[in-house]
């Protein structure tokens, strides 16, 4: 709805990979970055906050130039995505512990502070961190949207079932990125 102050929150894109499952999510994730980085810098055109909401991989001792040159590290399997959406001096960086980017972080109280009402909501794993970060913003008043092409998982099943559940359950609205009304 236009009117309404949005915020882009990049959920877990800068990211070790350090895990099994890790090529086959890297297959969807890097087209996923690739419109994430067109969709941010169509925030930067409007003035509108990026936030990442990312994990902390159990160093809470980190702020997150230590998690993004761990992650963009020669021969990590993150290289590419954090090369890709590498973090400026204009966006915000949130640490989460958990898989929900509410979960025990200060992430609401920078939207209360940023008068943010619409949260447009991408990144990895579509089925896990998007998901449950999605629901606990839906659940707090917020209108979220997540674009079906700036999300992945570790199957495009997966993935589907996310945005079903999205859609389904929570009544959120998805799109591609392109048509994104922010």
């Amino acid at each position: 709805m236009p009117g309404k102050k949005s915020a882009l929150l990049i959920i877990d894109m800068i990211n070790t990979l350090e895990f099994p499952e890790a090529d086959g999510l890297l297959k969807f994730a890097v087209p996923a970055a690739k419109n994430i980085a067109k969709l941010k810098e169509k925030f930067y055109r409007r003035r509108l906050p990026v936030i990442y909401v990312n994990d902390n991989f159990d160093e809470w001792l980190s702020d997150w130039n230590i998690v993004y040159d761990k992650c963009s590290a020669p021969g990590m399997k993150g290289a590419e995505l954090a090369n890709l959406l590498k973090p400026t001096e204009k966006d915000y960086f949130i640490l989460k512990p958990r898989h929900s980017g509410f979960y025990a972080t200060p992430l609401g109280l920078l939207l209360e502070d940023l008068k943010i009402k619409k949260l447009v909501m991408t990144g990895i794993a579509g089925d896990i961190c998007v998901l449950f970060t999605a629901h606990e913003g839906h659940v707090r008043g917020y209108e979220v949207i997540v674009p079906e092409d700036c999300i992945a998982s570790n199957t495009k099943a997966q993935n589907q079932v996310a945005l079903k559940q999205l859609v389904k359950a929570l009544k959120l609205k998805t799109t591609k990125h392109k048509n994104l009304r922010i």
